[in-house]
């Protein structure tokens, strides 16, 4: 007897099929696929379109069994003579196709993996969610796994089903609320995403959270990436990370906008790809000294104008610049010209796009339900609920996908001020309290420190940066003692003081003298990075050359004596791009910095000052060993107002290095400074030197230490400070 009258007995009950018709069924196994019915090995399958369906056996082709269709909107269901592997022959209007049924495939994660997700623990997502090449049962194909637990349905959809979420509907997992499929024959570079009916009934299209590649925007698909290890060359460099990124190393970032460094204007405007970019960032980041290249984000985003801080995609690099294969190539290449990789990176927030993260299966998923919890007012952005097991595991497992899959030396992890303070940028009422009636976001508190904690456990010698502007203690202390965990924190006060000094006429800066020595105040409560980053020289803050006062020759060499400051304090560097030529507008994503003014000698003297500081700062242990360490710094004039000038002394190498500052348009001579040892002292940096766009104005190289006590030492120099300059002197090896 049939199921429902006027079906074949192999049939399905008739309100099955027309769920699956009409792509709500719940649960497409039970329906598809190898079943018995009357006792006999049955067949069903969906093919929308086709003419006609065979099933063939699986090892020698020989048939068995025809199909019937049983719904108009292309259901076929049959008998069969056994109960085989088999695989299934599709009659289309002018092909045909054989292929393994997908139905016929048992369940694919394995319970550990289910358990390690519910938990928020399963630290490889992008080796289990998402779009993976493997094969099952010797096929291969691709295996699709997504978490939406909420959703009524999931179908994957691509250019391989015609986008039809009645082809490939998928087996729910209840226990981790994942959705799994694997489709057989399937190869890198197909397009997907997945077709959800939510909690709510809406159908709608998303794009894989844990895609791995992605088209090019503006279009939104995701891509099936291929699976093949990639062939790295750069066992030396990771085994030699560590001490590279190390509190006592020298570490000088030059930070870019991949998409803008060098636009191709003959090439209507286009962007270099990651081969393009390893051809010529790469020599120019390492000719110029830096150790270390910071990339604002790279995970893929829809809006290029976000410069990437509005990401979708938090495993899959951005097609701009070519494949993920590509993208590893370029790490490779920085690596072997002795250049470390530093990636920005954004777990605080993301966009709402319709085809992205927010409301992913119907229901508040990955964002807060509360909008004074989970939405963004600055950037019109949802905030992740860091409460949930599942989203936390995500967003940590993201974070070591780029360390480990793409060897990345580095996160610097954005925005994470408005992560740890639930009343960030909201007024009262605005805002809910923690369990304890306070304004810290503990739950996010806790994901910093587990990621951080993930990452020192699992990538040994990566680093991690925070992007911090309050007064959190202890974000640079390890997690054992109470701190965040974070390797460096960015010092954005003394970025902003020592800026704000810097735009004041020299006239006026006695009266602004402590912005400069504030800092050294709390120079080494945290380990620290001195960052002249993007966002200083953007949305009206004009360009570092555009902040400095008076005529042109002064605005140059005020940015000299800056950089070489900036150099001689204590913490590590970072520059953006376009800042060593003396940029004189403001950063524009849409075009490249404009490299025409290294024809003016003037501008090309910035560009060899940042080289040669760069080259001093690595150079003189002294300059960096003793970075994060209050025994490598001592002032010896600290107080002199009137003249706008500062000395001090740098310590932790063979020998001292002693830092003067003259920052007026004033030639000072005869200036008497102490210094710890007697006998000859040499300059090694002249800020205002001729070969830098300078005056030229100087102490001709070497001077000789008096037995005259000054500043508490027991001798002194008599020196001729530059104006608006910045001298680096040591004593000289007996």
């Amino acid at each position: 007897m049939p199921d429902s009258p006027g079906l074949p007995p192999h049939a399905p009950p008739r309100e099955a099929l027309e769920a699956l018709a009409q792509a709500r069924h719940a649960d497409p196994f039970a329906v598809l696929g190898p079943h018995r019915r009357g006792g006999r090995p049955t067949v069903c399958t969906i093919q929308p379109g086709a003419r006609s369906v065979a099933v063939l056996a699986r090892a020698d082709g020989q048939p068995l069994g025809e199909l019937e269709r049983v719904h108009e909107s292309g259901i076929f269901c049959g008998a069969l003579r056994s109960d085989a592997p088999y695989r299934l022959r599709i009659r289309w209007n002018d092909t045909a196709q054989e292929t393994e049924d997908p139905y016929s495939f048992g369940a694919l994660l394995g319970e550990i993996d289910l358990h390690l997700l519910r938990e928020g623990r399963h630290h490889e997502l992008g080796r289990c969610l998402g779009a993976q090449t493997l094969a099952v049962d010797g096929v291969p194909g691709v295996r699709f796994a997504v978490w939406a637990p909420n959703a009524r349905r999931v179908s994957v959809v691509g250019s391989f089903n015609g986008w039809d979420g009645r082809r490939h509907p998928m087996r729910l997992r209840h226990d981790a609320g994942v959705w799994e499929l694997f489709v057989p024959r399937l190869a890198p570079g197909a397009l997907y995403k997945y077709e959800l009916t939510g909690a709510d009934g809406a159908i709608v299209a998303k794009a894989d959270p844990v895609a791995r590649a992605t088209e090019p925007p503006p279009a939104t698909a995701s891509m099936v990436a291929d699976s093949a290890p990639f062939r790295w060359s750069d066992d030396a460099w990771m085994q030699s990370r560590a001490r590279r990124g190390a509190p006592d190393a020298a570490i000088s970032v030059y930070e870019v906008h991949a998409p803008s460094w060098l636009r191709i204007l003959e090439d209507g405007g286009r962007s270099l790809t990651w081969d393009e970019l390893g051809d010529r960032l790469v020599p120019y980041a390492t000719g110029l000294g830096f150790t270390h290249l910071e990339l604002l984000p790279v995970m893929e985003h829809p809006f290029g104008g976000s410069w990437g801080y509005q990401p979708l995609s938090l495993f899959a690099p951005t097609a701009r610049h070519g494949s993920p294969a590509q993208f590893a190539r370029f790490v490779d290449r920085c690596h072997e010209a002795g250049l470390g990789v530093i990636l920005d990176w954004v777990p605080g927030h993301f966009p709402d796009d319709a085809h992205g993260l927010a409301r992913f299966d119907g229901t508040p998923l990955y964002e807060h339900a509360d909008p004074r919890e989970g939405f963004h007012k600055d950037w019109n952005t949802l905030i992740y609920n860091f409460g949930r097991h599942e989203v936390r595991g995500f967003l940590i497992a993201s974070a070591l996908e780029w360390l480990e899959r793409f060897h990345v030396d580095g996160l610097r992890v954005d925005a994470v001020a408005s992560m740890l303070y639930r009343d960030y940028s909201r007024s009262h009422g605005e805002w809910v309290p923690n369990v304890h009636g306070g304004r810290e976001n503990l739950e996010a508190i806790s994901f910093l420190k587990e990621m951080n904690e993930a990452i020192a456990q699992r990538c040994p010698g990566a680093i991690t940066i925070a992007e911090e502007s309050t007064a959190w203690p202890g974000v640079s202390a390890p997690v054992a003692h109470g701190g965040l965990g974070f390797s460096y924190k960015w010092n954005m006060g003394w970025m902003h003081d020592t800026l704000r000094y810097a735009s004041h006429d020299p006239v006026h800066r006695r009266w602004h003298h402590d912005d400069l020595t504030f800092g050294l105040v709390y120079a080494f409560s945290e380990k620290f990075v001195l960052p002249l980053s993007h966002d200083e020289v953007v949305h009206g803050k004009r360009s570092l050359l555009g902040r400095m006062p008076g005529d042109e020759a002064q605005r140059l060499a005020n940015l000299r004596a800056y950089f070489a400051f900036m150099w001689a304090h204590p913490g590590k560097k970072l520059l953006f791009m376009g800042g060593e030529i003396a940029q004189p507008g403001e950063w524009n994503h849409d075009a490249s910095p404009p490299w025409d003014l290294l024809d003016d000698p003037r501008h090309r003297g910035v560009q060899r000052l940042v080289r040669d500081l760069n080259r001093l700062y690595a150079g003189e242990p002294a300059l960096h060993a003793r970075d994060c360490d209050p025994a490598g710094f001592q002032w010896l004039v600290g107080d002199d107002r009137a003249n706008s000038v500062f000395a001090f002394l740098r310590h932790g190498g063979p020998r001292p290095v002693l830092v003067l500052c003259n920052l007026t348009p004033v030639t000072r001579h005869d200036y008497r400074v102490g210094v710890p040892l007697p006998g000859a002292w040499r300059e090694l940096l002249n800020s205002d030197a001729g070969e830098y766009g300078g005056s030229g104005s100087g102490n001709g190289g070497a001077l000789h230490a008096q037995p005259v006590p000054a500043h508490g030492q027991s001798a002194s120099l008599s020196l001729t400070l530059p104006p608006l300059g910045t001298l680096f002197l040591a004593p000289e090896a007996p």
